[in-house]
């Protein structure tokens, strides 16, 4: 690396990283991004994000895109079904429009940051192995191949195991008892016409006694399936996942008496399922004051996915910091105090509803518990 010193370094290229650094651009500041993977293509980005309008949006405000995130919303995609598990449709609402949580793909999403960055902010194949303090708020931060540089703000953007945290931290995620098998269903309408149509056009909810079958359909086409099951947290070790017919076994055994056509979601799925134990920090995490390092989004706050939050806080993290650097030329400090100050109830506050989210889910009656949400009138803020 040529640059031995940077006077922002940010540890990540996720959605809260790329919008820290974009905001900093739009602010006329530069941020070097440094992320482990080999480059933008390395890997998939997972499935669909609904953007929200109190932080997602925001936060794309700020970084000047709303334009092209509004060119990337996925029609329909705010369509909810809720099922029971014998396949009965209790709530079935086709998006028209005028929701205010559009859908987008993330990786179409992570692309649009990408892009409206300068050329070479990101550097990609930097896996950190190791970061230390220096003194008088600087630090240092190691590579994989053993390279180093120094930086005078260290931004933690790594996602739900750190690198960064444990400068501030010793906090580390926990398992929520709450287990995710993931599997898709490509090209869903024309090669699994049955599954599409339990689908739907946006989100599904099958949920009943602590387990069910979450989706949502891509703008690709694909019909991107969550199986969820309040488990122990070694029951995905008991699975051998490159069994791609054993795991599919193993995990519709969880589901014997749900109807086939939900079964047929797992049953019929391309390719090998994932599995994904959903961890999360304790609510109300927050660290005292270190000069010259923070942190955002999963990084400051992972959490479950069963608040829609997780991306949407990331963005507005990114944005506010690089607000707050651009507000207090040369007093770093200052807006990193600033910046905290914010961030540590906005991150409790979503991080409780999580919480509430996996409670409405995986207890009793979930159905009717989700469609009394969904049908719930807005309130008046007139």
């Amino acid at each position: 690396m040529t640059n031995t010193h940077h006077p922002i370094l940010v540890v990540g290229a996720g959605l809260g990283g790329l919008a820290l650094a974009r905001v900093l651009h739009v602010h006329g500041l530069q941020a070097a991004v440094f992320d482990l993977e080999a480059d933008r293509y390395a890997r998939t980005q997972g499935g669909m994000l609904d953007i929200h309008t109190e932080n997602g949006q925001v936060a794309l405000h700020h970084a000047g895109l709303t334009d092209g995130f509004r060119a990337l919303v996925h029609p329909g995609g705010e369509s909810e079904r809720v099922l029971d598990k014998s396949g009965t449709v209790h709530w079935d609402n086709i998006d028209d429009g005028t929701g205010d949580r559009p859908e987008v793909d993330r990786g179409q999403l992570r692309d649009l940051l990408i892009d409206s960055l300068p050329e070479g902010t990101i550097r990609w194949g930097a896996k950190i192995t190791a970061a230390r303090a220096l003194g008088d708020g600087r630090h240092e931060v190691t590579f994989a191949d053993g390279a180093t540089v120094t930086t005078d703000l260290l931004v933690g953007a790594d996602g739900a195991w750190s690198k960064i945290r444990p400068l501030l931290s010793d906090a580390r995620p926990a398992y929520t008892g709450i287990s995710f098998v993931e599997a898709d269903l490509l090209d869903a309408d024309a090669r699994h016409p049955k599954e599409a149509a339990i689908v739907g056009g946006g989100a599904l909810f099958a949920l009943e006694g602590g387990k069910g079958f979450l989706g949502h359909r891509t703008t690709s086409g694909t019909a991107h399936i969550y199986t969820a099951i309040r488990t122990s947290e070694d029951w995905l070790d008991t699975i051998d996942f490159n069994d791609v017919e054993a795991s599919k076994t193993k995990v519709l055994a969880e589901f014997e008496d749900w109807d086939d056509s939900l079964k047929a979601l797992v049953a019929n799925a391309d390719g090998p399922l994932v599995p994904r134990k959903i961890n999360a920090l304790p609510v109300g995490h927050r660290w005292d004051r270190v000069a010259g390092v923070t942190l955002l989004g999963d990084a400051a706050h992972v959490m479950s996915p069963f608040a829609g939050e997780g991306a949407n806080l990331a963005m507005l993290d990114g944005a506010l910091l690089g607000l707050a650097i651009a507000e207090h030329p040369g007093e770093t400090e200052k807006a990193l105090a600033a910046y905290e100050a914010a961030l540590f109830p906005r991150s409790a506050v979503k991080a409780r509803e999580s919480l509430e989210g996996i409670d409405l889910c995986f207890s009793d009656k979930p159905v009717d518990r989700l469609v009394e949400l969904f049908s719930a009138t807005p309130p008046d803020n007139a």
